[in-house]
């Protein structure tokens, strides 16, 4: 393609002037604007086509009028037939992009005076031409949003990925593919982003992922020994729980959780089904309060649901806050009697 320089000062039919020089545009960078930006304007690539017909029988010097026939557009296109070709120009005059100029006869020519004044039978191209900034601005508006909704379509598939290798089960996962299907704006994209981001918080993987290690075929033994170890402490660790923690005391301080309960709460089985109903409202995923269930007992589970519900205000994000002391770094330091003794006595002070 001949990468044509046209200056953009060109006589029309309704006043007879000599060519005035101007600054160099290039015309077919105004042209991939506009390609770039087709969807602003309506135009589908046959018009597109068209056009960059006309442009090529433009030559420099000679103005920004087309003195082509109908005809020989048509070739130049590809064997278009003529009522299309009308039917491109009307959309570009529309557009405000060409200019009719039309002779007593309708023919396309250009004739000049003895002193140089020419006035040029055509379509001009000069309203295209002095559009030329405001087409490439759009086109780069356009170009840096595509650019910013990849960025920010990356982003979230590396959150998913996340999602995927801690909780493949979890619901906002497809959610958010289907989502990613559609072909979205850039604030939804930030939307899907944001809620890509709360998810991986709440269901944050552990600091330290246990190293893998090369057993022999003899190890079986130990490894079943090791998951008996780890449910009968599991084991005890409930007892204790239980032992230290009355069901009727946790219901009776975390009267914010039970507030939510249309029953009394009698023992820990009701408890632990209350506390399974409130851990969604609380932006808790159902499958982060059974992993929990599953690691520190489900007596253990369910006072972290009350026992953050009761704090309120002073818990930033529920969801992260339980994985941190269920499942996260903070496991080990969470003591739910010790917690309803404090709250038990900071209720009695302000009673």
């Amino acid at each position: 393609m001949v990468f044509t320089k046209l200056s953009i000062g060109t006589a029309g039919a309704d006043a007879a002037r000599s060519t005035i020089p101007a600054a160099e545009t290039d015309i077919w960078t105004i042209f991939r604007a506009l390609r770039d930006a087709r969807s602003v304007f309506g135009l589908r690539p046959g018009h597109l086509q068209t056009l960059q017909a006309m442009l090529s029988f433009l030559k420099p010097g000679h103005g920004e009028t087309v003195f082509a026939s109908n005809n020989s557009i048509c070739q130049r296109v590809g064997g278009i037939d003529e009522r299309t070709l009308r039917r491109h120009i009307n959309r570009f005059v529309e557009l405000g992009f060409i200019q009719r100029n039309d002779s007593s006869n309708r023919k396309r020519y250009r004739v000049c005076s003895s002193r140089g004044q020419c006035i040029s039978y055509g379509l001009s191209l000069t309203p295209l031409l002095e559009r030329g900034n405001e087409l490439i601005a759009i086109a780069q508006e356009m170009e840096n949003d595509r650019r910013d909704r990849i960025f920010v379509r990356k982003q979230i598939l590396t959150k998913l990925v996340q999602l995927e290798s801690h909780d493949p089960t979890n619901a906002f996962i497809q959610k958010a593919r289907r989502a990613l299907r559609r072909k979205l704006s850039l604030p939804q994209y930030h939307e899907l982003l944001a809620e890509a981001a709360a998810e991986c918080q709440s269901l944050s993987t552990p600091d330290n992922s246990p190293q893998s290690i090369e057993l022999t075929a003899n190890d079986g033994q130990t490894v079943r020994h090791q998951s008996m170890s780890k449910q009968e402490e599991k084991d005890l660790e409930e007892r204790r729980t239980s032992n230290a923690l009355k069901p009727e005391l946790l219901a009776s301080v975390c009267d914010q959780a039970t507030a939510f309960s249309t029953d009394k709460l009698r023992d820990w089985l009701e408890i632990e089904n209350h506390a399974r109903t409130l851990a969604p409202m609380m932006g808790i995923h159902p499958e982060t309060f059974e992993k929990a269930k599953a690691v520190v007992g489900a007596q253990k589970a369910s006072c972290a649901i009350f026992i953050l519900l009761q704090l309120g205000q002073r818990i930033r994000n529920f969801g992260a806050y339980f994985h941190s002391i269920t499942l996260g770094r903070h496991q080990k330091r969470f003591d739910p009697a010790a917690l309803i003794k404090r709250l038990s006595k900071t209720s009695e002070l302000t009673a």
